[in-house]
C-alpha cells in the first residue's frame, strides 16, 4: 500500500511540473518562431499583446532554457504564485538573455528574477545581485541566501550611482527599482547611474527596465507619493547616457490602471500598468 502510495505521489509531482513547463512554454512559443512587430500570445489569463521592436528575438533554442526555468522546483511556492501577474518566461525572452551572460540584477530582493537568471545563464555565466549601500543591512541577508542556493550568484555592494563590477556584463536589469532612485532619500544622481551601467556593459549590452507606469507628462513628479514613473521621461533619460532604445514589451501592461493610484494600494497592487523596455550600448 505504501509502494503504491508513493507511485501516486511521484506521478502527481511528475504532472504538476509537466504543467508548469506547458504553462511556461506557451508565454514563449510565439516569440520562439523569431518574429517581431505585434505578437498575440495565448495564456491560462487569455490573449494578450507583446509588442517588440524589429530587433533579433531570443534563439528558439533557449526556449527551453526559459521553460525550465520557470518550471524549477527550487523556486520557493510564493513566487511561483506571482507569475500568473509577472510573465517570467516572456521577460526572459524579451530580454534575450542566453548561456554565459554574465548580468547584474539590481535590487534582486528575495531573487524573483535571480533564481531565473542563474538557471539560464548556467554554470558559464554570472548573475551579480547588486543591493546599494543605503539598503544592504535589510537587503544582504537575502541576497546571501541566493549567493549559498546559486553557485553563479556573486553579491555586490555599491553606490548606485558609481556601480562597478569585475568584467564587463552582457545585461544589467531593474524591475520596480528604478523611479526609487529618483526619491531623495536615495542620494542617487540618476544621471551618473545610468552612465556608471553604460561603462560596465559590454559593447552591444542590454539594459532592461520594467517600471510602474505614470500619468502621461507627470515625469517623476509622482516617484514618492506613488512609487510611478512617466516611461517617456525614463527613456529619455537613458537615451541621454548614449543608449539606444531598441524595443519595448507590454507583458505586463494594464491598460485598466488609470496611473492614479500608489502602487501599494490594494486595489491595484500587483497588477499595475508596467512598461518594460529594452535598451542597448552601441558597438
Amino acid at each position: 500500500m505504501r509502494a503504491y502510495r508513493d507511485k501516486i505521489w511521484r506521478d502527481e509531482i511528475r504532472e504538476t511540473a509537466m504543467m508548469r513547463r506547458l504553462a511556461a512554454g506557451a508565454a514563449v512559443v510565439a516569440l520562439a518562431a523569431g518574429l517581431s512587430g505585434c505578437i498575440i500570445i495565448a495564456s491560462e489569463g487569455g490573449e494578450r499583446t507583446v509588442l517588440v521592436d524589429s530587433a533579433p528575438l531570443a534563439a528558439p533554442a533557449y526556449v527551453s532554457l526559459y521553460t525550465d526555468a520557470v518550471a524549477d522546483p527550487k523556486r520557493p511556492a510564493e513566487e511561483v504564485a506571482r507569475d500568473p501577474l509577472r510573465h517570467p518566461a516572456e521577460i526572459l525572452a524579451f530580454a534575450q538573455l542566453a548561456p554565459g551572460d554574465k548580468v547584474a540584477d539590481v535590487r534582486p530582493g528575495a531573487g524573483y528574477f535571480t533564481r531565473l537568471f542563474s538557471d539560464v545563464v548556467g554554470p558559464t555565466g554570472r548573475v551579480y545581485a547588486f543591493v546599494p549601500e543605503r539598503t544592504m543591512t535589510r537587503e544582504n541577508p537575502m541576497a546571501d541566501a541566493l549567493v549559498a542556493a546559486y553557485p553563479n550568484v556573486t553579491r555586490v555592494n555599491g553606490l548606485l550611482d558609481a556601480m562597478t563590477y569585475d568584467q564587463p556584463l552582457d545585461m544589467v536589469f531593474m524591475s520596480q527599482e528604478y523611479h526609487d532612485f529618483h526619491i531623495p532619500g536615495f542620494n542617487t544622481d540618476v544621471a551618473k547611474m545610468n552612465a556608471a551601467v553604460f561603462a560596465a556593459l559590454k559593447p552591444g549590452g542590454r539594459y532592461i527596465l520594467i517600471d510602474h507606469q505614470a500619468a502621461a507628462g507627470t515625469g517623476i513628479s509622482a516617484v514618492q507619493t506613488l512609487h510611478r514613473i512617466e516611461g517617456d521621461y525614463l527613456k529619455r533619460e537613458v537615451e541621454a547616457a548614449g543608449f539606444v532604445f531598441e524595443g519595448e514589451s507590454a507583458a505586463v501592461a494594464n491598460p485598466a490602471d488609470d496611473h492614479s493610484l500608489n502602487v501599494f494600494d490594494e486595489a491595484i497592487r500587483g497588477k499595475t500598468d508596467q512598461f518594460v523596455y529594452r535598451f542597448r550600448k552601441p558597438g
